[in-house]
């Protein structure tokens, strides 16, 4: 008896004719109209979660380095302080730390409070004293004056303010601001608040909000007098060449200071906020998941659906001599392409608006006529976004990855059904 007849045709793995059948399975008929409804869905799924969970990362990404670069442009990376005693050896000292490899710039700084007033308004704000030198080192700043020079800034009593303090205030370079300081001249009547007014040299814009309506720097000498400081400082600011690498620098920082200090790094001074948007990041890229997720499961239905629907083609199939595993293929690369397809496209969508989104923002604002991005509410004047590659191949291969595993149940029930049960019951 001659059995060739009965057994199955061996053809080899994701043949034409299983692409052929795929491809008219998902060009659904009229008959079969809801079925290519849900493929659709599935599609459209899959490429919103994709495109959202790349924009999101990026705009996150551009925010957290945006926002380091700005408080790591102003502020050190690491604060050098006293301990024991008053750092009035400030000079030999950041002259010690700057000899350090990879340190960039060691500026003695003192820190103080005043309030800032003008005849228009008034308000509270951070004086730094800085030495002209250090303050042009200071790139943040130095490249981003927007009236006014930094000549000559050692020299007078002049002082560089923030773009937005200068507005509050209604001041441009040249004007006089008055700073008043709780602790000045002690007298028999208790202590006097110190007034004194200042010519503004230099008018400065850091593009964070926070820093633009805060800041007033002041020449070195003249905030030691302002202060009553007797010739110390408050502390130094060390800047580094990688400021990941904090570490690598503590030990030969402390060995360069030759006294003892006390050191705090730019991750300790803003660990409160980059820990907040750690978290936020993470619990925003598993709830976006969810949406490539339930596209995947829209897959899933879809297809059980679509084998339900073409039993009686699995059928005849199965008895013209095709494989369980073709069969399995044919539903395989059905639902695969849905998943290919809707995250390649969705990977095309969250590129280009990442690359365009502060025109899309302008846009979207003037359209609805409102400020969708404060800079007030997000320290930052421009919407940020920068694609992280190793982040977007993650996304991108766990919506194949999830789109993939969804086909495979359905596709495995295909392969499983009884020829005879399915003609029986068609």
């Amino acid at each position: 008896m001659d059995h060739s007849m009965t057994e199955p045709v061996r053809t080899p793995p994701f043949a034409p004719f299983e692409w052929l059948l795929s491809g008219r399975y998902l060009r659904a008929r009229r008959r079969e109209g809801f079925i290519s409804v849900i493929a659709g869905f599935s599609f459209l799924g899959i490429m919103l979660g994709v495109a959202t969970l790349i924009i999101v990362m990026a705009v996150m990404n551009g925010f957290r380095k945006e926002l380091l670069d700005k408080i790591l442009g102003l502020n050190g990376h690491l604060l050098v302080q006293p301990l024991e005693s008053p750092l009035t050896d400030w000079k030999e000292v950041a002259d010690r730390i700057s000899g350090v490899a990879g340190i960039k710039l060691a500026a003695p700084v003192i820190d103080g409070q005043a309030l800032a007033s003008s005849p228009f308004n008034a308000s509270g704000v951070l004086v730094r004293g800085i030495r002209a030198d250090d303050l042009n080192n200071l790139s943040s700043i130095a490249n981003h004056i927007k009236q006014g020079t930094l000549d000559g800034f050692d020299e007078g009593q002049g002082v560089a303010i923030g773009r937005r303090l200068a507005d509050q205030l209604s001041l441009h370079a040249g004007d006089s601001v008055t700073l008043v300081a709780p602790r000045g001249a002690v007298t028999p009547m208790g202590t006097t608040p110190r007034i004194k007014p200042y010519k503004i040299s230099a008018v400065f814009e850091i593009g964070m909000s926070e820093y633009d309506s805060t800041f007033v720097f002041m020449p070195l000498k003249e905030a030691q007098a302002y202060f009553n400081r007797n010739n110390d400082v408050t502390a130094i600011e060390v800047y580094t060449t990688n400021p990941d690498k904090i570490d690598a620098f503590r030990k030969s920082v402390t060995e360069a200071a030759g006294r003892p200090v006390f050191l705090v790094d730019w991750r300790q001074r803003n660990s409160t906020f980059f820990n907040a948007l750690q978290v936020e990041r993470n619990v925003m890229f598993l709830i976006l998941t969810l949406i490539v997720l339930v596209a995947a499961l829209n897959i899933v239905s879809g297809l059980i659906m679509l084998v339900k629907d073409k039993g009686s083609d699995i059928a005849i199939l199965r008895t013209m001599g095709a494989t369980q595993g073709s069969i399995m293929r044919i539903f395989l690369i059905t639902g695969a392409a849905i998943g290919v397809v809707g995250t390649l496209t969705g990977f095309v969508v969250g590129l280009v608006i990442c690359l365009n989104i502060e025109s899309i923002r302008q846009f979207l604002s003037w359209v609805t006529n409102t400020e969708l991005f404060s800079p007030e509410l997000y320290f930052l004047s421009k919407l940020p976004a920068e694609v992280d590659f190793a982040e977007t191949s993650a996304v991108v291969i766990m919506a194949l990855t999830l789109s993939f595993l969804a086909t495979l149940y359905p596709s495995w029930r295909a392969a499983r059904l009884d020829p005879v049960d399915a003609l029986r019951y068609e």
